[in-house]
């Protein structure tokens, strides 16, 4: 047998932890594994001592196509996570125009996606006040989860997105249920959080640091409390998506502990930067839930490293760049975060903090994969697909604008040094980034779907 692609000498991170081993690929998927592979291959990669893991699995990614494309588009926003070492993501139902909350809507940005795509993608529907009679639609079209806002969302624009009041969220969940679906939820709570922020304009109060205490923390735990307590009622699967804060993490371990289906996820920017650099950094670095202050920061590093939260996505929600200018208040409010995703994370929680690297593995790839049932992806082993990167950790960089492959070339990481590089990504026994040549080839991706 030729193998298609033979990958030699590198440190394989597997569930149970890493092990010298050569990789042998054949369509598109992990054909043997074995200390040494000697059989002829098409193309053959010398490891070399770098770790070979599973690709990162993005389960949080705002691509603005269709409606706003001129904020990031399908092509650019899977080279950034291609570069990033993602080799599969799913996609947000908001920031496109129409939003994804109905099939047509969902037929507009599966045109908008064939044949543009880098890496492996799949979509997400959308709950809002007004589509209750269209989630089953969705869900018969193959999205893989559904996104509710029970954050403040104000745009006077037909066919955005919109939040979630309660009496949507409670019968949306039931209907879910129903269905057997996931709900990713935004959890803040949005009329103390609005009202906070008037006041500190109002005030003249704008700095970054009255940004940040415009959302305190109850505000995160207290829209979690109503999140949990509407799913013990109605049995709905539960995922929150970019918390925040250790109080709200053990609020839902405790629902965890008495049986609520609920899981976790928080972004490489509430452990990178504290609220105490968003002033140098500016709006760049505005988000919502806000980026923490030091001491809470610390307590959000404590829940990562004992365990406490699921998987880490990018939240990469990017924008022109004129939307980020003038006071933090006034800024678009979300961090371009694709490309610097397991670099970041590997340097600050691997090398930094001594995270063993097959639990790392587990937060960037393995516990997504299992739920959002990827039965194909998420781990090196026999029969899974080909979703490989190579990572150097005896590498540095800085990040740099022109390195960036953004729609718009901003990132709060502007600057940064970063301890370690993604050096290849490889997509089902493709290639599609390599350090030294950039983005390989032309967009192999491949829809995923739930049915």
């Amino acid at each position: 047998m030729t193998l298609d692609l033979l990958i030699k000498g590198g440190n394989v991170v597997f569930r149970d932890g890493v092990r010298t081993v050569d990789i042998g690929i054949k369509n598109e998927k992990i054909s043997c594994i074995a200390e040494h592979i000697s059989e002829d291959a098409k193309e053959v990669i010398e490891a070399n001592g770098q770790y070979v893991m599973p690709g990162m699995i993005d389960t949080h990614v705002h691509i603005s196509e269709p409606g706003r494309t001129e904020w990031e588009g399908f092509e650019t926003g899977s080279k950034a996570l291609a570069a990033g070492g993602t080799t599969s993501y799913v996609e947000m139902p908001l920031n496109a125009l129409p939003a994804t909350i109905n099939k047509e809507a969902l037929g507009l940005k599966l045109d908008a996606a064939s044949n543009q795509n880098y890496v492996d993608y799949a979509f997400y529907g959308g709950l809002v006040p007004e589509n209750l009679d269209k989630l089953e639609e969705l869900a018969d079209a193959g999205v893989l989860a559904f996104k509710a806002f029970m954050s403040d969302i104000t745009s006077d624009i037909p066919d955005d997105f919109t939040n979630v009041d309660d009496y949507t969220l409670y019968k949306g969940m039931q209907k879910l249920a129903e269905l057997d679906q996931l709900l990713c939820i935004h959890a803040e709570n949005p009329s103390v959080t609005s009202k906070l922020a008037e006041e500190m304009v109002r005030e003249g109060r704008t700095t970054a640091m009255d940004y940040v205490e415009s959302r305190p923390i109850f505000t995160e735990v207290d829209a979690v409390q109503r999140a949990i307590l509407f799913a013990k009622e109605t049995g709905c699967k539960l995922h929150f998506v970019h918390i925040s804060t250790s109080e709200a993490i053990q609020e839902i371990l405790k629902a965890r502990d008495v049986g609520v289906d609920v899981t976790v996820e928080s972004c490489p920017h509430y452990f990178a930067m504290s609220a105490e650099q968003v002033e140098e950094i500016g709006p760049r670095a505005k988000c919502q839930p806000p980026l923490r202050k030091a001491k809470d920061q610390e307590k959000l590093w404590d829940e990562l490293l004992n365990g406490n939260i699921d998987w880490l996505t990018s939240d990469h929600s990017p924008c022109t760049e004129d939307l980020k200018q003038g006071n933090i208040f006034e800024a678009w409010g979300g961090i371009s975060g694709a490309q610097n995703n397991v670099d970041l994370m590997f340097d600050l929680a691997v090398k930094q903090r001594g995270l063993p690297v097959h639990k790392f593995v587990d937060l960037i790839a393995t516990n997504p994969a299992e739920r959002f049932n990827l039965t194909n992806k998420g781990e090196i082993a026999v029969s899974k697909d080909a979703d490989i990167i190579l990572v150097d950790p005896n590498q540095s960089y800085v990040v740099k604008r022109e390195d960036l492959y953004y729609k718009n070339k901003h990132s709060a990481y502007e600057g940064r040094q970063i301890d370690c590089r993604v050096t290849k990504t490889i997509v089902r026994g493709n290639v599609v980034f390599d350090l030294d040549k950039g983005i390989v080839g032309n967009p192999i991706g491949k829809l995923i779907s739930a049915k």
